[in-house]
């Protein structure tokens, strides 16, 4: 997969490192049970914890609503993983 920038690959992985984390704090099934689930497609999920794919702000929606988290949170866990120089949103 070509990146745009580095800051999208640092963005891309921050993001799939931190829905794997979430996922495996929120529930202790596999991915495809976890996916399932939550009617979410097993394989987009997968690409996207492993960061193969940018997924789109539904698909992101309804990972932390599996979650158990606002969209929000979820942006503000992101941000914060990725330090402070680098914004997604502002407060």
């Amino acid at each position: 997969m070509q990146w745009k920038n580095e800051n999208s690959k640092k963005l891309i992985k921050a993001l799939g490192k931190l829905i794997r984390t979430e996922r495996k704090n929120a529930s202790d099934k596999s991915l495809t049970l976890f996916a399932y689930e939550f009617d979410l497609n097993p394989g987009n999920l997968c690409k996207i914890e492993n960061s193969q794919i940018e997924p789109k702000i539904t698909m992101l929606w309804r990972i932390a609503e599996a979650l158990n988290l606002p969209l929000s949170k979820l942006i503000k866990k992101l941000e914060n993983e990725l330090g402070k120089d680098f914004k997604i949103i502002d407060d």
